[in-house]
């Protein structure tokens, strides 16, 4: 698809979800605060260093562009999430271990409980979900910040009770996030509603709402049809300025829908027992069931640059693992530039950015492209930050495990 196609459709400049389409099937799904702006974003002229290859070749195939609006970017988070589950599209599955992600889970009981968990732990989210069962779930979601934010704009609408309501129910109370559990026909109403929220029927919801309103005037419950009323109000003008803003944030120069992080880090003892290790955060929330460790074989003394060059040449022959949206460093300008090397070696297209520490080891800068360092900063220390601990701890075994068979030496003279 060409950028000439744009000119030929009347984007909106409003919230929604879009699709690119090949040969009449949808191949892609996003959402956007702004259609308009999101989409013109895929035709840009350094699509391939901005995106990366995955989101160029997509753009190349895809022959055709649609979309739908949404009232709100909260809307349109959900609807994306329902409609990817739904289609499947290729460029949105490819390479992506959906269990990562967060989930909606409502619990089966007399009064359900609300609360998002990460859909591998779906079966034993604490002991809950193991005594309770659940009655419906909702996602994958791909980005767990902006999940989060839309639960509480949601929970400001309908009150309900989370997985952490038995000890802080009281505070809960004195924000407005608890609800009112002397009249459990209210509460379970809410839940009926936030269930249709998450089914994209928001409509409906305000049908009953309205329905519902007329009823509790009728018999003179005021304070219940004003309750109502004010849902209804809520409904009509969600306030997702938080949304639009993390959307804002994440536009500054996103690489792919889900973005990840690889960070890596050696350690060793003088030289001796060199380990390196490999970890990842995806839309800024660690994923350590994809953390990596590399027993150095090539290396010899103190040679962290030789080693981090031996950890990302092993690392990046794997082509079945998902390929990072960026790569964090420990180090200076030295280790960037090994990790450019080997990037380039290997013909690919993955920036790389380094993370600077003081004397006490602590992060004092961060070096490389602008267009990371001030968006995906906060990811970025986590990433380190999880590297340095990951990398130290399984030094340590390593060094427990050659220790005991000296020992074992030792007392056997």
């Amino acid at each position: 698809m060409k950028r000439e196609f744009l000119k030929k459709i009347a984007i909106p400049n409003k919230p929604g979800v879009y699709y690119f389409l090949s040969k009449g099937k949808i191949i892609y799904i996003g959402k956007a605060t702004s259609l308009k702006n999101r989409t013109k974003s895929y035709f840009s002229k350094d699509l391939i260093r901005t995106r990366g290859l995955v989101t160029t070749d997509m753009v190349f195939k895809a022959d055709n562009l649609k979309w739908s609006v949404t009232d709100s970017v909260l809307e349109a988070l959900i609807l994306e999430s329902n409609l990817i589950k739904k289609y499947q599209p290729y460029h949105n599955i490819r390479e992506k271990d959906d269990k990562s992600f967060l989930c909606v889970v409502i619990t089966k009981e007399p009064l359900p409980r609300v609360f998002t968990a990460r859909a591998r732990n779906l079966k034993g989210h604490s002991d809950i979900l193991k005594n309770v069962g659940m009655s419906k779930v909702y996602g994958p979601f791909t980005n767990g910040a902006q999940l989060r934010e839309a639960v509480n704009i949601i929970r400001k609408i309908f009150p309900f009770l989370d997985d952490k309501s038995k000890n802080y129910l009281e505070f809960y109370r004195q924000i407005n996030l608890a609800p009112d559990l002397k009249d459990s026909k209210l509460y379970l109403q809410n839940i009926k509603n936030i269930k249709l929220f998450f089914a994209g029927k928001k409509k409906q919801i305000l049908k009953n709402l309205k329905k519902e309103m007329g009823a509790y005037a009728k018999r003179h419950e005021f304070e219940k049809a004003g309750e109502i009323k004010r849902q209804m109000f809520a409904l009509k003008h969600i306030n997702d300025i938080a949304l639009v803003k993390n959307s804002l944030e994440t536009r500054v120069f996103p690489l792919e829908s889900n973005f990840r992080i690889e960070a890596y880090d050696i350690a060793h003892l003088s030289g001796k027992s060199m380990a390196g290790v490999m970890t990842v955060v995806e839309n800024g929330e660690v994923t350590k069931s994809e953390y990596k460790k590399f027993k150095i074989r090539t290396q010899a003394g103190s040679n962290d640059t030789g080693a981090l060059r031996e950890v990302l040449e092993r690392r990046l022959k794997h082509e079945e693992w998902t390929h990072p949206s960026l790569i964090v460093v420990d180090g200076g300008i030295a280790q960037i530039n090994v990790a450019t090397s080997i990037i380039k070696k290997m013909k690919l297209t993955i920036p790389v950015v380094s993370v600077l520490k003081d004397e006490r080891h602590k992060p004092k800068a961060i070096m490389g492209d602008e267009k990371f360092t001030f968006s995906h900063k906060s990811a970025i220390l986590l990433a380190n930050s999880e590297a340095h601990r990951f990398a130290i701890a399984y030094h340590k075994n390593m060094r427990g495990r050659n220790f005991l068979p000296k020992l074992k030496k030792k007392n056997a003279q």
